[in-house]
């Protein structure tokens, strides 16, 4: 694995790469001030793992938790069309949570290092919870093969995975953060009820499966919010989300 530091933006960003391609590396924010954060949030975008989609979907919530005082790091990793798949993809955000503890050693156990992902995203901070302190999911997908089996986002699963479901039962098992139960760290769930991209049944099977396994699920289901506005700051959802992220520290 590579470490290669880009200069810092003239908005304090820091890039660095976790990997040897394009798409693997990490952008590193710091809240104004030189204190402790109360928690290190690790932003992984959703886009149904295609290329055509990118970190700066989650350019909105960046900005909101560096002003809530949070370090960020912003999470890129290789989707379909620029060399990611199954298992490549989830093994990248491994990678970068990885480096994420490495780049701020400093606050390892000190502060909640909490992965935020939305969509696919989700999946991917689901499936890395180990690596984790908490894991807030925004919409997540939780179940791959019921993806493929509803179709969902222009039939993702298949291209993701290199066949059905019904093809690579184990492997599809392995993607799904619904067969991984339980999780040993906290996990908050929120959904919208109008989602139509992960409808929000999905959502609520996989926390009556986490509350059963006896994993520590918060659920959160919010009226009216589609699946964009999940990463929406000024959504109603956001500003709890960010005072549990925050409340990870004094567990």
């Amino acid at each position: 694995m590579t470490s290669t530091s880009l200069e810092p933006s003239q908005t304090g960003r820091q890039r660095i790469a976790y990997g040897g391609a394009e798409p693997q590396f990490v952008d590193f924010h710091l809240p104004t001030g030189t204190g402790r954060p109360p928690a290190v949030a690790v932003l992984i975008h959703g886009g149904y793992w295609r290329d055509r989609f990118d970190l700066t979907l989650m350019d909105a919530l960046v900005a909101d938790t560096l002003r809530r005082g949070m370090a960020v790091a912003n999470v890129e990793y290789r989707r379909m069309g620029n060399g990611g798949g199954w298992p490549g993809t989830v093994q990248d955000v491994a990678d970068a949570m990885a480096l994420v503890r490495k780049h701020w050693r400093k606050w390892n156990g000190a502060v909640p290092f909490v992965a935020v992902g939305h969509s696919v995203g989700g999946q991917l901070a689901l499936l890395n919870a180990a690596a984790a302190d908490a894991v807030v999911a925004l919409a997540p997908v939780t179940d791959v093969s019921r993806v493929d089996d509803e179709r969902l986002g222009e039939d993702a699963a298949v291209a993701f995975m290199g066949a059905r479901a019904a093809d690579l039962s184990s492997e599809y098992a392995a993607a799904s953060p619904l067969r991984q139960l339980p999780f040993g760290c906290p996990v908050l769930v929120l959904h919208g009820d109008v989602d139509a991209r992960v409808p929000v049944g999905h959502s609520r099977d996989f926390v009556k499966a986490a509350r059963a396994a006896g994993a520590p699920v918060d659920y959160r289901e919010v009226q009216g919010m589609d699946h964009l506005a999940a990463i929406d700051p000024s959504a109603s959802h956001w500003a709890a989300a960010a005072a549990w992220m925050v409340a990870q520290g004094t567990r």
